[in-house]
């Protein structure tokens, strides 16, 4: 009972102590509260199994009851992704990845970042650039991301996204990249070979750079992303069998697809069979989180239905499908309520109209944060700071295993011949 009792009070010092610790440095990290609550969960267990009516038991039950697992709560999986700072975000961004990770962030450990460094694979004007980088950040702030939930930081601010992924780039076989389809789309639409550069047909690898630097088990992804994803997969397992065949644990996790929701594929407003994108010359084509509620009612006015009558699902209605659908993602509502609901409506004249509505309500709340954050420079900069901090921490580690991996050198190191 004696030695019961000590490990009791050990058990109960090791949780206060990291957690202490963890709030000098300024929050508790996910590590900390893990292994913290899990000691609680410790200390719980044996507290009930040394009782009065168990004092004669041998203290190697004791020992043994702390050996199982503990039963707190389950480590997280980690989940990277990011939006690039082009524009300003739409409804697309926000429904397809922002409003996502707002929904799965407590159940997750989250990295997201402004990817500027996927930015400059195209043409753009620098000012532009740096406007829209925080801009994109209070975003999503504005949006629901709290950053004491996830990290948030800039991609050119950690700098082992840039350094890992030349080291990928002479790991992964140009066949690869060849079969792309985002790039051959992308390159067809310039007719000016100068216009495209070698960064857009090589994106991909820092994209898995991006990923494999956090150890990421999940990626947000659309279905426009998945061979991306699929293609971090393979380099991550051609640099693990080439580099750590000799070695008891690989340098990259190989992630998987999260999947997001059937609705979160917002398509164009004058196209209902293409995506709703930012690098569209036509403005009416998305409605920007910025829109103004004359705006986005203008849009809504002059969006591409058709011409069949009555407002409903079907298979051959794309422009229908896709306003029904950010109806539904507007007012929570399931599919089935939309679907009973357009069928009291006379037309487009009485559909249009309410949704329009629902949209300005639904980012009303959005855009007042956003001018908040805007108000507030200083605390923007305070999160990006950190989240970067954060996030270095984590890739840092990763490029120094995949350079030890490759038979780099090591500021440090004592030569060895």
């Amino acid at each position: 009972l004696s030695s019961a009792r000590n490990l009791l009070r050990r058990h109960r010092m090791l949780a206060a102590t990291m957690l202490a610790v963890s709030a000098l440095a300024g929050r508790v990290t996910p590590y900390a509260r893990h292994t913290a609550l899990g000691s609680v969960a410790a200390v719980l267990r044996v507290g009930r199994r040394v009782s009065p009516l168990h004092c004669s038991a041998p203290v190697a039950d004791s020992s043994t009851a702390e050996a199982q697992p503990a039963e707190g709560p389950e480590v997280k999986k980690r989940v990277l992704s990011g939006v690039q700072p082009t524009g300003v975000l739409h409804l697309g961004n926000y429904l397809g990845a922002i409003n996502q990770w707002v929904a799965n962030q407590e159940i997750h450990d989250n990295y997201f970042c402004i990817v500027d460094s996927h930015a400059i694979t195209q043409p753009h004007d620098p000012k532009e650039l740096t406007l829209a980088t925080y801009r994109t950040a209070a975003l999503y702030l504005a949006s629901g991301i709290d950053p004491k939930q996830s990290r948030i930081f800039v991609q050119s601010h950690v700098t082992a996204h840039s350094e890992l992924m030349w080291m990928l780039n002479c790991a992964t076989p140009m066949g690869w990249l060849e079969r792309m389809i985002q790039y051959k789309e992308k390159s067809a639409k310039t007719t000016n070979s100068e216009g495209v550069s070698v960064g857009l047909f090589d994106y991909p690898v820092l994209m898995a750079a991006d990923i494999l630097l956090y150890q990421a088990q999940l990626v947000p992804v659309g279905e426009d992303q998945r061979q991306h994803l699929e293609l971090t997969r393979d380099i991550a397992r051609r640099f693990n069998d080439k580099y750590c065949q000799k070695k008891a644990r690989k340098v990259f996790t190989e992630p998987e697809a999260l999947i997001v929701k059937s609705n979160a594929r917002v398509m164009s407003l004058q196209d209902g069979t293409s995506k709703m994108s930012k690098s569209d010359e036509n403005d009416t084509s998305r409605i920007n989180l910025l829109d103004t509620p004359d705006e986005i009612r203008r849009k809504i006015k002059r969006c591409k239905t058709d011409s069949v009558k009555g407002v409903g699902y079907h298979p051959d209605r794309p422009e229908a499908n896709n306003l029904l659908a950010i109806y539904e993602a507007m007012t929570g509502r399931t599919k089935e309520e939309v679907a009973a609901e357009a069928a009291e409506w006379i037309g487009w004249g009485t559909f249009k109209p309410l949704l329009a509505d629902a949209i300005v309500a639904h980012l009303e709340p959005v855009q007042k944060r956003y001018h908040e954050l805007a108000a507030e420079p200083e605390y923007l900069a305070q999160v990006l700071r950190e989240g970067a901090g954060a996030a270095d921490e984590v890739a840092s580690r990763t490029l120094g295993e995949a350079k030890r991996a490759m038979g780099f050198t090591m500021p440090g190191d004592i030569p060895k011949f």
